[in-house]
């Protein structure tokens, strides 16, 4: 200190503190002279006591003015040390980036003003401060003086310059003071760091590529700034950082992967956009580096193809296909069971075009990798087998192809029918609204026959009677009425020649017996008229209610469909088919005659003809009356089964007990009726007041039952179970 004082003198100090500017300034310049009088005597140990006397006494004063005075003195000093200034930084600089803190806006002005004339005069020796410099100027690009901000966007430019041309600058010792300042939310410090990004990247000995996953996630979070300028600026900067990317042979894809899959899912659109663009350039360009992030991918993907923004749906879907069309393996690291996981997650979207997509990835997952896939079945069977009630008919088609590719190993086969009967039973809706759809697809991607007997399988022990009698009524139509099942209506048609088709018949018989109208469906598809008609005769009063009815009044209206066509041309050779005749005069007389069938079937019954062929000769019987050739068959042929005619009684039946099958279609009734019993005395011991409105008495059932019939069907009164077609 006395060395100081003994050079400097006090006049100098007193003006150097002096409130004017000018005072302070022209002090400066002699400590300037006297510094470099000092520089060139070579007196660095004097030279050390003067800038210590600024430091202490001034830039650390209580007194602001003496602050400005010690700051201007020390960049006078350096200006006086010259090429010598290399060597007492470590004691000038501190105390100036001390001030940049200072409570006085004008200290802090001047801190600027005296670091950048510093910099000046030390250039690159000014690097080994650059941390802290920067730190400084971070705080101060959002000063809340304009006059500070100017100053040190001054300064700024002068440390960018210095930096640019600097060989000494650590990049490495930079990038985690920029991670760290990256999420700042001030847009004058955002700016600033975009800025310095922008700088850095252009220098081409500074490797800013490379260290791009540590400040990228803060780059995409200005993409949703207030500020158009900083959208503009982050922007500007991703974009020669991608184009870098395209044009570097190494890149480290997997660290910014999963920034940009974050990112994908950002509330901001411009950010989705620019993330979605960013994994679809990743996933041309990353080959096997990004094949461990395949599923982290898809997550940010699959959403994305639902975005509002029609740019945003685009690139999904590219980057979908793009992704799709790889040949990864999981001995490459593909990791199966966290793709199936991500397309299962995405099942439960609420949109229906990621459902769908989620859907194409488990069947693409199931033709490449079925083993392994099928090792992971536990973890999605369940949300495959909930999908199948989901509202867009072609996300439950598409279910349907992926059950129908798992259900090639028979156990995953029941599995899957066992659960639809099991959901058919507690959604009544999904069986009324879905159940044709379903089933009908099932059949072609299975097989119709398979899927059939196995359904016919499960109903056969069905508890819930009810139930049965509902499911048994819709697969029945379906199968009457579904182009998918021509075949298998082609099969039953020949029940009587072919063991294939005998087989059928027997097995759809057991569950067909919940329903006498769909026993009497399947004997009339079958062509085994005499059974019909015996299992019409069966029939008791119980089982003659307004559900039997309505039953019935479809399967008069199906007769005239083209599917019946060959049972109608049937009705031209009486005499060969009585037992057909009998039938259809049986399910007449228990129609309501004023019902719309009941007129059907009777003016179809009208245009038999009242003649049959025998050989070439044509014989008629004595009368127009149909019921005369149930007794007067010519030539006094014995009728067997179904209207054949001399033909021996084992090949007509074919192997079919028909007396078992109707102990079996009785037995199944008598259940049915006292479960009916059942529940009619549970509501009339619920209720003593009045006679339940939903137990009809037989004479309130005669009545109900020809109006019922009688009006034509409507879908506001669809009965319960009655599918959509």
């Amino acid at each position: 200190m006395a060395d100081a004082l003994s050079v400097i003198p006090a006049s100098v100090l007193r003006n150097l503190s002096d409130k004017l500017y000018e005072k302070r300034k022209n002090a400066a310049l002699e400590v300037e002279g006297i510094v470099k009088q000092l520089t060139t005597a070579g007196d660095h140990d004097k030279i050390t006591a003067v800038i210590n006397l600024l430091t202490t006494e001034f830039t650390y004063s209580p007194q602001a003015n003496h602050r400005k005075g010690g700051l201007i003195g020390l960049a006078a000093a350096t200006v006086g040390l010259t090429s010598e200034a290399a060597q007492h930084l470590e004691q000038i600089v501190p105390p100036v980036l001390n001030s940049f803190s200072d409570q006085d806006s004008r200290v802090r002005y001047y801190a600027c003003e005296a670091l950048y004339n510093i910099a000046k005069v030390v250039r690159g020796d000014f690097i080994i401060f650059f941390n802290q410099i920067f730190d400084a100027l971070c705080k101060l690009s959002a000063d809340s003086d304009a006059n500070v901000q100017s100053a040190a966007h001054l300064l700024d430019r002068l440390v960018k310059d210095i930096v640019t041309e600097s060989d000494q600058f650590s990049i490495e010792e930079f990038i985690p003071l920029l991670r760290e300042r990256m999420n700042v939310l001030n847009p004058y410090v955002r700016q600033f760091l975009v800025g310095w990004i922008t700088v850095l990247d252009s220098v081409p000995d500074i490797d800013m590529l490379g260290f791009l996953p540590d400040f990228l996630d803060g780059l995409f979070n200005m993409l949703s700034d207030s500020s158009h300028e900083i959208r503009q600026q982050a922007d500007s900067a991703l974009s020669e950082f991608l184009q870098e990317i395209k044009n570097s042979p190494s890149v480290d894809y997997g660290r910014m992967a999963e920034i940009l899959v974050q990112r994908a899912a950002s509330p901001d659109e411009f950010t989705r956009l620019t993330a979605i663009t960013w994994i679809n350039e990743f996933v041309k360009l990353g080959g096997d580096q990004l094949v461990p992030y395949y599923a982290d991918i898809l997550g940010a993907i699959l959403p994305c193809i639902s975005d509002k923004e029609e740019k945003i749906r685009v690139v999904a879907r590219e980057t979908n296909e793009e992704l799709r069309a790889i040949k990864a393996d999981p001995a490459e690291g593909f990791d199966v069971g966290a793709i199936l996981s991500i397309a299962r997650r995405q099942l439960s979207s609420e949109w229906e075009a990621t459902r769908i997509e989620a859907l194409h990835w488990i069947s693409n997952l199931l033709n490449r990798h079925r083993a392994k896939v099928l090792t992971f079945l536990n973890d999605i069977f369940d949300t495959l087998l909930e999908a199948l009630s989901d509202p867009s008919d072609q996300v439950v088609l598409l279910v349907l192809e992926v059950h129908a590719c798992i259900a090639q190993d028979p156990q995953h086969f029941r599995q899957l029918v066992v659960f639809l009967v099991h959901n058919f039973r507690v959604d009544n809706s999904l069986l009324e609204k879905r159940g044709a759809l379903i089933i009908r697809r099932l059949c072609v991607l299975l097989d119709a026959e398979r899927v059939y007997r196995e359904l016919s399988t499960i109903l056969e022990g069905e508890s819930d009677l009810d139930f049965a009698s509902i499911m048994v009524q819709a697969l029945n139509l379906i199968l009457l009425t579904s182009s998918e099942l021509s075949e298998l209506r082609d099969l039953l048609k020949h029940s009587l020649v072919n063991p294939s088709g005998k087989d059928l018949f027997v097995s759809l018989y057991a569950s067909w017996c919940h329903s006498p109208m769909a026993i009497i469906s399947l004997c009339l598809l079958a062509q085994t008229y005499q059974h019909a008609s015996t299992v019409v005769q069966s029939l008791v009063e119980e089982d003659i209610n307004v559900k039997f009815l309505v039953q019935l009044d479809k399967l008069i209206r199906l007769l005239e469909t083209p599917i019946f066509a060959y049972l109608r041309l049937q009705l031209l050779e009486p005499g060969r088919h009585v037992w057909l005749l009998k039938a259809l005069y049986g399910l007449l007389m228990l129609l309501p005659q004023q019902s719309a069938a009941f007129k059907i079937l009777r003016t179809r019954l009208k245009t038999v003809p009242s003649y049959s062929f025998n050989g070439e000769q044509l014989r008629r019987t004595s009368s127009g009356n149909p019921y005369q050739i149930l007794h007067h068959m010519p030539g006094g042929s014995q009728i067997t089964e179904d209207g054949d005619i001399n033909q021996d009684s084992m090949n007509s039946h074919n192997g079919i007990n028909f007396a078992s099958r109707l102990q079996q279609f009785e037995q199944m009734q008598r259940q049915h009726r006292q479960h009916v019993k059942v529940q009619a005395q549970s509501l009339r011991n619920s209720t003593s007041s009045s006679t339940p409105k939903d137990v009809q008495r037989p004479e309130e059932l005669s009545r109900t039952s020809s109006s019922d019939v009688n009006r034509p069907p409507s879908r506001s009164r669809r009965a319960t179970g009655q599918l959509q077609l």
